[in-house]
């Protein structure tokens, strides 16, 4: 099934899958392995930071003519469909279960960049909707 959009979902699945495995592999010795795994989680979140700020600067212009709500921008509410939605919806979900899961295993740790990894998630399924996703006109009676 491809969707339009399909490198803004497989990047937000490649970004989730490096980044189980690198969390996964730091759990079992943070000490010796978590300096990779503290890399991948900021740079992930950088990028998702920089995906946040670029989906929100299309959903500004987007704004004049559509009517755009935070949760349809970067939670896919009713803009993208359900198909699309719950591949990035998943891939958000599953950032969040293993930066906390890995977070809670190794407490006090580097494993705790972890939890800055859904910023990811959240930018690219803010990407993808403010480029693609299909939200209801306007109603300003003042034009």
């Amino acid at each position: 099934m491809t969707h339009e959009g399909a490198g803004v979902i497989k990047a937000s699945w490649a970004g989730t899958i490096v980044f189980a495995i690198s969390a996964c592999i730091a759990t079992v010795d943070p000490d010796a392995l978590g300096a990779p795994a503290v890399v991948v989680s900021l740079v992930l979140f950088a990028a998702g930071t920089v995906a946040m700020f670029w989906a929100f600067l299309l959903a500004v212009e987007r704004s004049r003519t559509d009517a755009i709500g935070i949760g349809g921008l970067y939670f896919a509410a009713g803009t993208a469909p359900r198909a699309v939605q719950r591949l990035l919806m998943g891939s958000l979900a599953l950032q969040v279960v293993v930066a906390f899961t890995t977070a809670s295993i190794r407490v006090f740790t580097s494993l705790a960049f972890g939890i800055l990894v859904p910023v990811w998630g959240l930018g690219l399924a803010g990407l993808w909707c403010a480029r693609h996703g299909e939200f209801a006109p306007r109603d300003d009676p003042d034009r």
